[in-house]
């Protein structure tokens, strides 16, 4: 079954600006308060077929979600496949919106194991996404509209 999840935000900088912000995964754990380290284990650190492991802290809950990056499209999307304890894929996407402005989508679609409650620990933890994305999306218009101001 799975849970989708889905978060957006404005930001005040143009595609290419907000995207110099994401490209470097390793400074995903700047702005995202649930991803606590992130290791590659591929010698590549960008672009399709990078793989690494991101340490995840939601409460209680520490998990290493090893993903890998399937889509990688300069200043317009990054995807992701999720091939760890939880499964699934993601893609931020950035799109123009006016003169130096982005709207930054955030978009997942997970699935749990048993042991962290299947498809009713999916229900569960939409909310609990929902609102630690959304927190996330916060920290990173910040980061970008501060960087360029």
């Amino acid at each position: 079954m799975g849970t989708r999840i889905r978060v957006a935000t404005t930001i005040r900088a143009s595609p290419d600006t907000t995207w110099s912000a994401i490209e470097k995964l390793e400074t995903h754990v700047n702005w995202m308060a649930d991803a606590e380290s992130i290791a590659f284990t591929t010698a590549q650190h960008s672009g399709v077929g990078t793989m690494f492991d991101c340490v995840t802290r939601i409460g209680p809950i520490r998990l290493v979600d090893a993903m890998s990056i399937t889509r990688w499209v300069q200043g317009e999307a990054m995807g992701v496949e999720h091939r760890g304890v939880v499964r699934g894929s993601g893609v931020f996407t950035l799109r123009a919106i006016g003169d130096r402005r982005t709207l930054f989508s955030w978009e997942e679609a997970l699935t749990f194991p048993w042991w962290l409650g299947g498809s009713i620990g999916e229900i569960v933890a939409r909310p609990l996404l929902t609102r630690i994305w959304r927190g996330n999306l916060v920290r990173l218009k910040r980061m970008v509209e501060e960087r360029g101001s």
